[in-house]
């Protein structure tokens, strides 16, 4: 099924592949090929992945040398934010996704309360997997676009005592 473990500097080329590959196909029939294309362009290059690497911020599940999912967290205020995601095709419906999220939860500091994630409107498939997984609607910001879907969805979970 893969290992779930903190990301290296040497896994930043590979993360950003998975990018490429994976990440323009899920979502341009979501939200449009030229926005797919701006959330891989600005989000998954080599410059981004590899400063939250080295952040720490990171983790991957991989097989083999094989990339299978990325997930990213980083901080909006005060707040722990999942900011990415991200299981292949071929791999979803199996808990890479449970584990990806565990393992970026089990990087957050004793005292944190609560993890949130977004995710687009348009992302149905995720709206439903953060809400299996404890995460409910805090609030939706329209996006600047006035497409709906765009708008960012952003979730909430407790965080009970670890």
């Amino acid at each position: 099924m893969g290992e779930v473990r903190a990301a290296g500097p040497g896994d930043v080329a590979a993360i950003h592949r998975f990018g490429e590959a994976h990440v323009r196909a899920h979502y341009a029939p979501l939200i449009g090929a030229a926005a797919a294309d701006a959330q891989v362009r600005d989000w998954w290059n080599e410059t981004h992945v590899g400063a939250a690497v080295a952040a720490g911020l990171v983790v991957v599940a991989e097989d083999g040398g094989e990339i299978l999912g990325v997930g990213q967290r980083g901080r909006s205020g005060a707040e722990h934010v999942v900011y990415k995601l991200y299981v292949h095709p071929g791999q979803r419906g199996h808990g890479l996704g449970r584990r990806l999220l565990e393992a970026l939860a089990a990087q957050l500091p004793a005292d944190a309360e609560r993890l949130y994630i977004e995710h687009f409107a348009a992302n149905e498939r995720a709206g439903a997997f953060y809400e299996r997984e404890g995460f409910t609607v805090e609030r939706v910001e329209p996006s600047s676009t006035g497409d709906p879907a765009l708008a960012v969805v952003w979730r909430v979970k407790p965080l009970l005592t670890r």
